[in-house]
C-alpha cells in the first residue's frame, strides 16, 4: 500500500507551496468544501500551459461528511476572454475508470474557433487516482512479463489465473475503508464538491469513455447543475459492467480484423500478408510461438495481445503496431514490442488497474459463479478469440472483491437541458448502441455519429466536421437539430485511414492531432 501523505502536505507537494501556508481546515458537518488554494503545478506541461494546481479535501464517505477526509488533485486553466463573455467552469474526465485527468485542463486550447477560451478548464484526478490522496495500489508488479497464457486450455492454467486474480483482490483489501467508497456515485459527488469549491452554480462537462458514464450519472443526480455537456465514446448504461465487457470482446475482435485488412492493403510496406486472413493467421502463429519462447524473454502470448489491443481502440496506433509486428517477424526486434507494452502497462504501477477494479467491482454486483464466467468466455472465444480471455482475467478479481457492491443508478437525463453525444459507429470499447441508449434517456441531447469509424473517444483530433460542431455548441449552446426516431441526429465522416509512414517506429502517427495530454490520459485507461 502506498504511503499516505496528509492533505495539507499534499497541497504543498503538488502546488509548490509550504505545508503550513497550504493547510486547510477539515470539512464541517454538512460539508461545505473549503475553496481550493491554487499554486504552481509540479507537472512541467501544466506549468508551460499556464495552469495552476491545488488539492481539495472531500469526505471519504459522503454519508459522514464530517468524518475522514481524502484529497483530490485539481488543476485549472482560466478563461482568457473578457469576464462578460465568460461561460463558466468545464470539468474534464478521460475515462477508465482509473484515468488521471489532472493534465486535461489543457484541453480548451484544442477546441476550434477559440471556443475553449471562454471557460475555466478543470482537470482532476478522481479519488484514488494519480496525485489524489490516498492513491490506490494493490500489487504494483501484477503486469509483469511473460505471464501464463490468457487462454486457459488446461485446468492448471485456469487455476493459475483464478489464483492470480483472487490474490490481487485480496491485496487490494489493504487499501482499507477507501475501497468501500470509490463507486461512480462517489466521484459524482466529488465533481459536485469541486463545483461548490469553485463557487459555480453549474458545471460544464467534457467526458470521454467511462467519463460519459460519470456524466450520465451526474446528470441524473444533479440535473440542475449541468449546463453544456459533451460526451464522447458513450457507455451503455444498460450493460454496467459485466455485459459491457462481453460486448467489448466481440467488438474488439471485429476491429482487429479491420486492422489486419489494413496491414494487408499495405503489404508492400509491412510484408505480413496480402489478405487480412493471411495477416491474422500470422498473428496467431506468432502468439503460439511466443508461448513456447517469449520474445526477448519478456513478450509472451499475453503481452503480444496487449501490444496490439490499442489498434482496436484507435487507428492512430495502426502504423506503429504494424511496424512492430513486421520488425519482430522480419528482424527479431523485440525491444519495440517491449517499449509499446511498457507504455500501457507501466512497470511498478498498478494504480489505474486498481482503481478500475475498485469502481467496476463495487458499482454493481458481478456474477459470483465462475461457471457462468467460464461458459460465457469460452462461447465468445470460439467466435472472437482476440481478447476475450484477456478481458475475462482483467475483470476476474471482481469474483472475490473485498468491498461490498452497490446498485447502479437508474440513469434519467430528462431534466438535463442539453448534451452533445459523439460516437464512432465501430467503436469497440463503447459500442454504438450505448450512444443510442443515452440519446433516448437524454431527450435534450443530439448525437453525432461517424459511420465506419473505429476510433474510441477521438474528438478534438482534427476532424473539422466534428470538432467545429463541438466548438459551435460550446460557444453558443447550438446543437444539431434533433431528428425523429432513435438514430444519429447528424453524421461526420471519420478521419481517413492512416498512410504508413517512413522512418522509425513511433507510438502514434501524425494523423492524430489529439493533444498529447489527452492521448496519454485515454491510453492509460485502455486495457
Amino acid at each position: 500500500m502506498r504511503k499516505v501523505v496528509t492533505a495539507a502536505m499534499a497541497v504543498g507537494l503538488l502546488a509548490g507551496l509550504s505545508p503550513v501556508a497550504a493547510s486547510a481546515a477539515p470539512a464541517p458537518p454538512g460539508f461545505d468544501p473549503t475553496p481550493i488554494q491554487w499554486g504552481q503545478c509540479s507537472d512541467e506541461d501544466l506549468q508551460k500551459a499556464g495552469a495552476e494546481c491545488g488539492m481539495l479535501q472531500v469526505p471519504m464517505d459522503y454519508a459522514d461528511p464530517a468524518g475522514e477526509q481524502i484529497s483530490l488533485a485539481v488543476s485549472r486553466i482560466k478563461h482568457t476572454v473578457p469576464d462578460d463573455q465568460y461561460q463558466g467552469v468545464m470539468l474534464v474526465n478521460p475515462g477508465g475508470p482509473g484515468g488521471s485527468g489532472l493534465s486535461l485542463s489543457t484541453l480548451g486550447a484544442y477546441v476550434p474557433k477559440g471556443a475553449g477560451a471562454a471557460y475555466d478548464w478543470i482537470g482532476f484526478d478522481p479519488r484514488g487516482v494519480g496525485s489524489s490522496l490516498p492513491a490506490i495500489s494493490c500489487d504494483p508488479n501484477y503486469f509483469s512479463y511473460d505471464r501464463p497464457n490468457y487462454v486457459p486450455t488446461t485446468p492448471e492454467l485456469e487455476k493459475t489465473w483464478l489464483d492470480r486474480s483472487g490474490g490481487y483482490a485480496r491485496a487490494c483489501g489493504n487499501n482499507g475503508k477507501l475501497l468501500e467508497h470509490v463507486k461512480t456515485t462517489d466521484t459524482v459527488e466529488d465533481m459536485d464538491s469541486i463545483r461548490k469549491a469553485l463557487g459555480a452554480d453549474q458545471i460544464n462537462y467534457y467526458g470521454f469513455s467511462y467519463g460519459t458514464y460519470l456524466g450520465q450519472v451526474y446528470g441524473t443526480l444533479h440535473p440542475d447543475r449541468m449546463r453544456r455537456v459533451v460526451m464522447d465514446g458513450v457507455v451503455n448504461v444498460e450493460d454496467v459492467w459485466y455485459d459491457a465487457n462481453l460486448n467489448q470482446d466481440v467488438a474488439f475482435d471485429r476491429n482487429i480484423k479491420i486492422f489486419f485488412d489494413w496491414v494487408a492493403e499495405h503489404d508492400d510496406v509491412y510484408h505480413l500478408g496480402k489478405t487480412g486472413a493471411d495477416v491474422e493467421k500470422l498473428f496467431y502463429e506468432q502468439q503460439a510461438a511466443l508461448d513456447k519462447e517469449p520474445a526477448g524473454g519478456v513478450i509472451g502470448p499475453d503481452e503480444w495481445v496487449d501490444v496490439f489491443l490499442t489498434a482496436g481502440y484507435s487507428q492512430s496506433a495502426w502504423d506503429s503496431r504494424a511496424k512492430a509486428f513486421a520488425g519482430w517477424v522480419h528482424n527479431g526486434d523485440w525491444e519495440t514490442l517491449k517499449k509499446i507494452y511498457d507504455g500501457s502497462n507501466t512497470p511498478g504501477d498498478d494504480n489505474g488497474f486498481a482503481v478500475y477494479l475498485a469502481v467496476q467491482c463495487t458499482d454493481v454486483k458481478w456474477p459470483q459463479s465462475w461457471e457462468q464466467w467460464r461458459q460465457d468466455s469460452w462461447d465468445i472465444h470460439e467466435k472472437a478469440p482476440f481478447e476475450t480471455w484477456s478481458n475475462t482475467w482483467y475483470n476476474a478479481p471482481c469474483l472475490s472483491w473485498p468491498a461490498k457492491p452497490g446498485k447502479p443508478v437508474e440513469v434519467d437525463g430528462s431534466k438535463v437541458d442539453s448534451a452533445l453525444l459523439i460516437s464512432e459507429e465501430l467503436d469497440a470499447a463503447t459500442p454504438f448502441p450505448g450512444a443510442l441508449e443515452a440519446r433516448k434517456r437524454f431527450p435534450g441531447a443530439s448525437l453525432i455519429s461517424l459511420p465506419g469509424g473505429t476510433t474510441h473517444s477521438g474528438s478534438l483530433s482534427g476532424n473539422t466536421c466534428l470538432d467545429d460542431q463541438i466548438a459551435d455548441y460550446l460557444a453558443t449552446g447550438k446543437l444539431p437539430p434533433r431528428q425523429p426516431g432513435n438514430g444519429p441526429d447528424t453524421k461526420c465522416d471519420p478521419l481517413p485511414k492512416p498512410t504508413p509512414e517512413t522512418g522509425p517506429t513511433t507510438m502514434t502517427t501524425k494523423r492524430s492531432q489529439q493533444p498529447d495530454a489527452l492521448q496519454k490520459a485515454l491510453q492509460s485507461t485502455w486495457h
